[in-house]
């Protein structure tokens, strides 16, 4: 049960830290409700499910490399401007990721729906 309280303090501590991960969690929900909207197969749910938590998992990981970086340095140094900036561009991937593999599943159910 403390693994579990561990995770609780982490999800707290997220929030405190990055605001950006409550919008992702707002974007995943909408793209969910669109998948049970569009009747999505198995297939195409795991896509986005992967793309979600994709995201989801890099953004926490961005965040706690931010804690990290924090914590060894209170001043400017470029290694650690580099570490969060690379650990940014992680999350930004993913998002690109989450984004064509949401267009490739959807954009062709949009298109049929509107002609």
């Amino acid at each position: 049960m403390k693994r579990f309280k561990y995770a609780f303090e982490g999800i707290r501590a997220l929030f405190v830290k990055d605001f950006h991960f409550a919008g992702h969690l707002i974007i995943a929900f909408a793209v969910m409700i669109f998948g049970f909207v569009f009747g999505l197969d198995t297939i195409e749910w795991l896509f986005i499910l992967n793309a979600i938590f994709i995201v989801l998992i890099t953004e926490i990981i961005n965040t706690s490399l931010e804690y990290t970086v924090d914590l060894v340095t209170d001043e400017y140094h470029a290694l650690a401007k580099y570490a969060k900036d690379t650990s940014a561009l992680a999350v930004l991937l993913a998002a690109f990721y989450a984004v064509i593999t949401g267009l490739i599943i959807f954009l062709p159910k949009l298109i049929e729906l509107f002609t």
